[in-house]
């Protein structure tokens, strides 16, 4: 088993920890917030965040909560997005998607539902670990890299964006682009950096580290969008024509849209070699997330 795997497995034991018991009266909807954060994926937030947080020297279980929590938003964005109302998805990961298992009504209560227990959620982490200062930081990381002015601020450009493919001004698709995408992973990846005491300085490199990243994996998803294989992807393809989706890609060509995905990852690497510790994990998952065929 390799490292990747290692670690992919150890975060899946530990998010599953913290997910509800499907009982009372309102166990449907547990079950269907169950069934969308256990379908699977990369677990690459809580990944990059544990990962940041070891880079810094961090060695408690304060982080696990806050793992946890951003699974479950990332989640829920992704039940809400698969709406008929939103991109119509009946795939997801290779399964049927929440609406298509539980209905829609109950797929929107689920993404609620996930969203508001990731907070609940988060909260665990004064239990692990009450005299660390740096949580409250933290929490605050996460509900604005989560809300208005992070990732639903960018789904919502997204969503305007639509039935207007190239119309759409650079400004507002590197809006959509950093926040929709990036936003959680700048989140991910600050608050393991927040929670085991980084400086001020190194905290804001992180969160441009992340930034590029996040903008090179989304381009490259709309890359894997039109040239990726239905079957390695688990998903449809061809859902942004179909939505006519004002993407990097639709814009700028698929030549620039490679040569940016590179640039992005390059810096980042190059930002990354600044930081304390041992960031070869992190180099090497860089690469593997922005160059992936799925």
């Amino acid at each position: 088993m390799d490292a990747l795997q290692e670690r992919t497995e150890e975060i899946t034991r530990i998010i599953e920890g913290y997910l509800p018991k499907e009982e009372g009266f309102q166990k449907t909807v547990l079950a269907a917030m169950n069934y969308s954060v256990s379908v699977g994926g990369k677990r690459l937030r809580p990944l990059l965040m544990q990962e940041t947080y070891r880079l810094f020297g961090g060695d408690k279980k304060t982080v696990e909560p806050f793992m946890a929590a951003l699974e479950m938003i990332h989640t829920y964005s992704l039940v809400h997005d698969d709406l008929p109302a939103m991109d119509n998805d009946m795939l997801r990961r290779g399964k049927p998607t929440t609406h298509a298992v539980y209905g829609e009504a109950m797929a929107i209560l689920a993404g609620d539902g996930l969203l508001n227990y990731a907070f609940e959620t988060a909260l665990l982490a004064f239990d692990a670990e009450p005299e660390n200062p740096y949580i409250p930081r933290a929490l605050k990381v996460l509900s604005e890299k989560a809300g208005i002015y992070g990732m639903i601020g960018g789904q919502v450009a997204d969503v305007e964006a639509e039935k207007k493919n190239l119309s759409i001004d650079e400004e507002k698709l590197n809006f959509i682009l950093e926040k929709k995408t990036a936003a959680l992973l700048e989140a991910a990846m600050m608050i393991g950096a927040i929670l085991a005491g980084a400086d001020e300085r190194d905290v804001q490199k992180i969160e441009t580290i992340a930034r590029n990243i996040g903008v090179a994996f989304q381009i490259q998803d709309d890359i894997l969008d039109i040239v990726g294989d239905e079957a390695v992807l688990g998903k449809p393809i061809g859902s942004d024509e179909r939505n006519e989706k004002s993407t990097y890609v639709a814009i700028h060509g698929m030549e620039e849209s490679r040569a940016r995905v590179e640039s992005l990852t390059q810096e980042a690497i190059r930002l990354l070699s600044e930081l304390p510790g041992d960031g070869a994990f992190l180099k090497t998952y860089f690469q593997a997330l922005v160059y992936r065929n799925k």
